[in-house]
């Protein structure tokens, strides 16, 4: 059956959370002069925060920690690893960059032009997002592509988050969509891709950390544009 329902991720598949969460977390580095109180260098500061971020990401998506946890020891544990134990600056990091981040609303290179091909060729298109439901939400309006979308399914929702079939299938039923005429698009390798086969519906992998995953008939892109090749 032909394609008809495209299923994006939206953190690093489109929403470029990378850079603008580096460009929040900047702000509020620079503002409380960390630099200047603790002789911390802030791209130092951003390395270790980047991993440790990444690492309690993956603790959510595999239902080890919730995202309370998150928010308490992402910037707590960072600024542990520089000696500085200060549970209160930690949480002030914490409560400022999730009310700040959404300053920032830079795509990935080129999402709005596939966005408006896609469009042009008359596919459906849904975002299925392991974020926060209201953030999630917030990220698509302010950054102009939540029109592109007929349905936002985020993990917060029903308290599952990608790869869990649960996801997938709730996505589906609000969406209309039938599997075979389903395909999803994201930049996780477990959360994305793997989810999607498991649930058993096609995908392309956004391999956009060079990743190189090695798998017989995958579909793989370096770059958003690289879609019209399947699409």
């Amino acid at each position: 059956m032909k394609i008809q329902h495209i299923f994006f991720d939206l953190d690093n598949t489109l929403w470029d959370h990378r850079r603008n969460a580096y460009l929040t977390i900047k702000d509020i580095f620079d503002r409380e002069e960390i630099s200047l109180k603790y002789s911390i260098d802030f791209e130092e500061f951003h390395t270790v925060y980047h991993k440790i971020n990444e690492n309690l990401w993956a603790l959510i998506r595999d239902a080890k920690i919730d995202k309370e946890y998150l928010r308490k020891h992402r910037f707590y544990d960072t600024f542990l690893h520089f000696g500085i134990d200060d549970l209160t600056l930690s949480i002030y990091f914490e409560e400022h960059f999730l009310d700040q981040i959404l300053k920032y609303n830079y795509l990935v290179e080129s999402a709005d032009v596939i966005l408006e091909y896609l469009k042009s060729k008359h596919y459906t298109m849904h975002i299925i997002s392991n974020g926060f439901q209201e953030v999630t939400e917030r990220k698509c309006i302010l950054s102009g592509i939540a029109p592109y979308f007929k349905t936002i399914t985020s993990a917060d929702s029903i308290g599952v988050r990608k790869p869990d079939a649960r996801i997938f299938e709730h996505a589906l039923k609000l969406s209309g969509a039938k599997k075979d005429e389903s395909i999803l698009i994201g930049d996780d390798w477990i959360a994305d891709i793997i989810g999607s086969q498991q649930f058993g519906i096609d995908c392309i992998f956004f391999d956009v950390l060079n990743e190189n995953a090695k798998q017989e008939n995958l579909k793989v892109i370096k770059h958003l544009l690289q879609i019209k090749e399947y699409l």
